[in-house]
């Protein structure tokens, strides 16, 4: 009797979803806590570590259904893929995080950015307006730059665990 081969397809949906879930719900904790548009680097931290964590997972057990055998091709197919769905489900959490829960969004990051570009004190105040002209007018931008951070990020975290988890 043939036993069924794991797909990469099935695992990267699988753990997108929950590496998704897991960061709307870390969103939603920050919205909750009024701290969504803080540029703390802590939390850019904690997501980073909540990321790791979840596509290492997906790969160790991707390996464990394929028989204890990884190659590191589909360890990295498999980061990016899971970087990518949850990438999406990010973008669809900021859309409605944008247009529903916190309609001045936008306008708060721009007006936190210009307050810290007037206190470095580097730029001319025309040039900090520009800057805050351009982030309120472009920040459709940050989409499609989410979703290469996050295939990049896949990579990278798929290239170490493919590398610490290889078996061929």
């Amino acid at each position: 009797m043939e036993q069924n081969q794991p797909t990469i397809g099935k695992f990267s949906l699988t753990y997108g979803l929950i590496l998704g879930a897991i960061s709307v719900v870390f969103g939603l904790m920050l919205y909750s806590m009024d701290a969504h548009t803080s540029q703390d680097t802590s939390n850019t931290v904690i997501s980073i570590v909540i990321a790791v964590a979840i596509i290492m997972l997906g790969i160790f057990n991707f390996r464990k259904a394929n028989e204890g055998y990884l190659s590191l091709g589909q360890a990295i197919k498999l980061a990016i893929m899971i970087a990518l769905v949850s990438g999406l489900i990010w973008i669809v959490y900021m859309l409605f995080m944008v247009n529903v829960l916190d309609t001045n969004f936008i306008t708060t990051i721009a007006e936190n950015q210009k307050a810290a570009m007037e206190a470095e004190g580097t730029l001319s105040a025309a040039q900090i307006e520009q800057q805050y002209e351009g982030t309120i007018n472009y920040f459709w931008i940050s989409y499609p730059i989410i979703l290469i951070i996050n295939v990049v990020m896949g990579f990278v975290i798929g290239l170490i665990g493919g590398l610490i988890f290889k078996k061929s």
